[in-house]
């Protein structure tokens, strides 16, 4: 049965402005918490997973926790999952230099949201992908690395919000959850 109310766990206030716009077709009622929650180093989905579990038990609730990851075709994946503590040290005017001895710029941005019911439950995961290209940041450099991920020639800074969820990573996952939630109405 679909949860009534979530408990989105995000300090993040762009990452919640974003999921509340994307899940705002739905009846679930979305609640926020920042908790400050040790992450495991691994796989995306483990990443996910091991937050989720630690959400739920913090919270005694239903949980939705989310990873972003941006992976280099070049770097085989990498930074993935730790591509938050690579803007932070580059900030994201010189991230892109990260692929300046690489031909390929290729990059994949990866949405994984996984919710559980509460402690003792496992984790669902839903993940979403989206293939673009690295470049010199274009447009507003105020959330996370969009103004260097480019897909269809327009960074995801410089998108309208709307346009930019129908294609985002972030709202191919959300849009899963979406379906999700009405089968399980």
């Amino acid at each position: 049965m679909a949860p009534k109310e979530l408990n989105f766990i995000t300090g993040n206030k762009n990452k919640l402005a974003e999921v509340q716009a994307i899940l705002s077709v739905t009846p679930v009622k979305l609640q926020n918490q920042a908790l400050d929650l040790p992450e495991l180093q691994g796989t995306i989905e483990e990443i996910s997973i091991d937050k989720c579990n630690r959400a739920a038990e913090a919270v005694q609730g239903p949980v939705l926790v989310e990873d972003t990851c941006l992976c280099f075709d070049a770097f085989g994946e990498l930074p993935g999952p730790y591509v938050k503590w690579f803007l932070q040290s580059l900030g994201v005017e010189q991230f892109h230099k990260l692929l300046a001895g690489f031909e390929n710029k290729a990059a994949q941005a990866v949405c994984t949201f996984a919710y559980s019911e509460g402690p003792g439950h496992k984790p669902i995961i839903f993940q979403g992908r989206t293939k673009g290209t690295i470049v010199p940041a274009r447009g507003p450099t105020n959330f996370g690395w969009d103004a260097c991920f480019e897909y269809d020639g327009q960074t995801y800074a410089e998108m309208p919000k709307e346009e930019k969820n129908k294609i985002s990573h972030r709202g191919k996952a959300l849009a899963k959850l979406v379906e999700w939630l009405q089968q399980e109405v």
